[in-house]
């Protein structure tokens, strides 16, 4: 018998400084049986710093062919594709073919790093991708925030993260191994 998803609803204020983008999101995030919290965690991160009225979740880790997160244009091409993990160089190369932007969260320690060296030569060759790094502690912290049903707030600035659940407040600054000359 298959596991089904866990249903995880996040109620969100953004306060996007940077992008001047200030907003509330009701969101629902069904969480694969074989996600962390953490993972999870971390694409909510992901929408939260692409927050766009036409951003959606995507089936992720069930479905090959879609990212953890996109947003489609008026046309229905794909105007931003968001990875989460430490993905395949040639699905990165596929991403990059099919959508206008493509991001890389990535995460896990020494993993993560061995994944760049492995990957950061060719990666450097896509015009369209920006690949961002989360450290362990902030993979940590945004964990502990994860809840069945959140009630959010985010501010953003200086592309750092301060993300509060009224209890407890967290920041979480994403490090930039890679970004097109256009976004530096």
């Amino acid at each position: 018998m298959a596991l089904k998803a866990t249903i995880y609803k996040a109620d969100v204020q953004i306060a996007d400084l940077d992008r001047q983008y200030y907003q509330d999101h009701a969101l629902t995030i069904a969480r694969h049986p074989s996600e962390t919290d953490e993972r999870m965690m971390v694409r909510l991160l992901a929408f939260l710093l692409h927050a766009h009225e036409h951003l959606s979740f995507g089936k992720g880790l069930s479905t090959a062919d879609e990212p953890d997160l996109w947003q489609h244009d008026l046309t229905g091409a794909i105007a931003c594709w968001i990875d989460v993990g430490l993905p395949d160089e040639r699905r990165l190369s596929k991403a990059c073919g099919r959508a206008e932007r493509v991001y890389v969260y990535a995460y896990g320690g020494r993993a993560a790093s061995v994944w760049w060296e492995q990957n950061a030569g060719k990666l450097a060759r896509a015009e369209r991708l920006t690949v961002r790094l989360l450290s362990d502690d902030d993979l940590a912290t945004l964990g502990r925030l994860a809840q069945r049903n959140m009630r959010l707030q985010c501010t953003i600035q200086d592309g750092s993260v301060w993300l509060s659940d009224g209890q407890h407040s967290v920041p979480v600054t994403p490090e930039t191994l890679l970004a097109p000359r256009a976004d530096h």
